[in-house]
């Protein structure tokens, strides 16, 4: 993984670049009292504050230069990223200039880590990193910022990695791995040990040369608020016996961007010693073709003891999830957060940027909404609608896993999920994309962390040390 702490420093008036961050309506301004030379750069250059332009704007010998950089305002957590993808090896300070810019957000400081990451996992030649360092104010900015942008890296890696690498047993040993570092106790069941406890999860991986698992971390003193994460993790999704088109199959190596972010959440929670009961719950399957594959009008019984009648076996997360919340709730945690790539609906209604989030508790759907503004993650709520509950009723089972018509199919696919929490648990569902269809700044095409911050910037407020 980068080395994200040698990439941040705190400022102790050591030499360094200065970088000055402007917005455009500000640079006019700038150029009146800036002197000659400068007005003349940035007239040459023609630069004019456009979000991500930077202009050399004073260069008294080689190692001593100063920049304009563009910003918009509000300032965001990717404000800086466009600068560390451009600028060369060194060390640098961030000063702003314009009414409503104030002091940089700690949360531009994960754009210039982030822009600094890259998964080369598989390339042949990997060259140097060129490192720059920004200087922040104090010991406490950096650690929060590493811990951010490491959870972050870990999340975006792991998505990117081929389902060939992938696969339940690999995801498990990743969990095991994260669990170890923290001093987490971590279980795993797998393959036909999990045919009684978790008929769901069995019934959906039993088909894939590589069995599926039910991974379980737990840490944290149990005198402590629980909190429980469940993340969806089909490392592959073919699609089953209802088989996906190829164009519908390309990205499936990230249907366990659901397991990613819990687990990635789970690490920011242990990194920070986070006073709860943290579990992590993560069924790891492959959604694979066989002879022994589950059939479509096929009847499942889940472990909470309600019958699914398979509408479609590409409706697989919800089956496996289903098992994990249940046995979620048999200790009573006080708060429980879900993350699923679930479903296409939701990406049609959102696009590839803003997670669905579905919760019951207006006061909690409110405190992860403010948290994702905050924190540069935004989310977007959608109704848990009753009514809808009709659409995915079965002739012959309790429910059906897909039902029929097409219409609202994120929140039908929450209102599954739905019927499998307890009445009163406090309960949060993100249906996320987890990609970047496009490169950005500090967000290359692949593997996307979409809703970690956001859960993060929930638990870190309502868990604090005090």
């Amino acid at each position: 993984m980068t080395d994200f702490a040698s990439l941040i420093a705190p400022d102790a008036g050591q030499a360094a670049q200065t970088l000055t961050l402007i917005a455009a309506d500000a640079v006019a301004a700038w150029c009146n009292t800036a002197g000659e030379r400068a007005r003349a750069l940035v007239a040459a250059a023609g630069f004019s504050g456009k979000v991500g332009d930077l202009v050399i704007v004073d260069a008294d010998s080689p190692g001593d230069w100063s920049a304009l950089i563009g910003v918009a305002l509000p300032l965001d957590r990717w404000a800086l990223a466009a600068a560390a993808e451009k600028l060369p090896a060194g060390t640098y300070r961030v000063e702003t200039v314009g009414e409503g810019l104030g002091a940089v957000p700690g949360m531009a400081v994960h754009g210039w880590l982030m822009a600094q990451h890259r998964f080369d996992r598989y390339r042949s030649e990997v060259k140097p990193a060129a490192a720059k360092v920004l200087l922040v104010p104090s010991a406490a900015d950096v650690a929060s910022a590493v811990a951010l942008a490491e959870a972050t890296a870990l999340v975006r890696d792991l998505i990117d990695t081929p389902a060939g690498d992938m696969d339940p047993a690999a995801l498990a040993d990743v969990i095991r791995a994260q669990g170890k570092a923290f001093g987490a106790a971590v279980t795993v069941i797998d393959g036909d040990a999990l045919r009684d406890g978790f008929p769901a999860v069995h019934a959906v991986g039993r088909a894939a040369s590589c069995g599926p698992r039910l991974v379980d971390l737990v840490w944290g003193d149990p005198a402590h608020p629980r909190v429980t994460l469940v993340g969806k993790g089909v490392t592959f999704d073919s699609g089953g016996l209802d088989i996906k088109p190829a164009g519908g199959m390309r990205l499936m190596k990230k249907d366990m961007g659901g397991a990613a972010v819990a687990l990635g959440v789970a690490r920011l929670i242990m990194a920070a010693k986070l006073p709860v009961r943290l579990r992590l719950l993560v069924p790891a399957v492959e959604n694979a073709i066989a002879g022994n594959a589950f059939h479509p009008g096929d009847v499942i019984r889940t472990r909470a003891g309600i019958t699914v009648e398979i509408g479609n076996t590409d409706a697989e997360g919800r089956l496996i999830l289903a098992d994990a919340l249940t046995l979620a709730q048999e200790d009573a945690p006080d708060l429980l957060l879900d993350f699923a790539t679930l479903t296409g609906a939701a990406r049609v209604a959102l696009g590839p940027d803003l997670p669905a989030l579905f919760s019951h508790d207006d006061a909690l759907a409110a405190d992860l909404l403010a948290a994702g503004t905050a924190m540069g993650d935004p989310l977007w709520r959608l109704p848990l609608w009753a009514p809808y509950a009709e659409m995915i009723k079965s002739s012959i089972a309790d429910i059906d896993n897909s039902g029929e018509g097409g219409f609202a199919g994120s929140i039908t696919a929450a209102l599954f999920l739905d019927r499998f929490i307890a009445a009163g648990q406090t309960w949060a569902h993100f249906d996320l994309f987890a990609w970047n269809p496009t490169a950005r700044p500090g967000r290359p095409k692949g593997g996307a962390a979409t809703g970690l911050a956001a859960a993060w910037g929930l638990l870190s407020a309502r868990y604090a040390r005090r």
